[in-house]
């Protein structure tokens, strides 16, 4: 008998450009300056926005950085925090110095994404788990990463700061957060591959070690 067929399913040319966009995505480095569509823009920070977030709190907050002054801050401050990770990395240092790990000063749009404050009144799926409004956030990002491939755009997930300096930088309340300074724009081509794994940084994992049924198993 034929299984029964799943009315719900996108069309298989659909379904497969799902799978192609989330394959093709890549942590950009490298961008050639150009300019991000203010509706393309709006787009995208749509889909952001469209992410789920646990009991609908939606902590993500987007700031456009638009001032040259504030991106030469922010750059500063990502470079600060690349030295100091390249001395934590012992061995690794001089490897890891030689790494492209942004493009704050090259690419059309630079953002930061930051989780927003009194974020403690929400208890809903958090009272044992209050990382959740991370999760949610990453989401959002996540979301916004596959749209802007599917655009043609590139984007990298800076993550080198200080989270206490970008909260001077950008007068941000307490009790928020900065979780990430994305660099967006037109990029020459894409990496076929991760830069990581391109570089010998690292190299991804086969799926079926990290699978595990019915509880942890070495």
């Amino acid at each position: 008998m034929n299984p029964k067929a799943n009315n719900n399913a996108y069309k298989q040319a659909d379904i497969d450009t799902v799978y192609r966009v989330i394959a093709e995505r890549r942590d950009m480095r490298h961008f050639c300056g150009g300019e991000v569509p203010h509706d393309t823009l709006m787009k995208l920070l749509g889909a952001a926005h469209l992410a789920p977030s646990v009991g609908l709190m939606q902590p993500w907050r987007f700031i456009r950085i638009q001032d040259p002054e504030l991106r030469n801050a922010l750059y500063n401050t990502v470079q600060e925090e690349r030295i100091k990770t390249a001395h934590a990395l012992n061995e690794r240092e001089d490897e890891f110095m030689r790494l492209k790990v942004e493009g704050v000063k090259d690419c059309a749009e630079l953002i930061v994404v930051a989780l927003m404050d009194q974020r403690e009144k929400h208890i809903f799926g958090r009272r044992t788990l209050p990382q959740m409004d991370l999760a949610s956030a990453s989401c959002a990002i996540q979301n916004l990463w596959l749209a802007a491939r599917a655009e043609g755009l590139g984007m990298g997930w800076v993550s080198l700061f200080d989270p206490e300096q970008v909260m001077q930088l950008l007068n941000m309340p307490s009790g928020s957060l900065p979780i990430a300074i994305l660099c967006l724009g037109p990029v020459a081509e894409f990496y076929p591959r991760p830069m990581l794994e391109t570089e010998q940084w690292a190299k991804r994992q086969a799926l079926e070690e990290l699978i595990m049924q019915d509880g942890w198993q070495d």
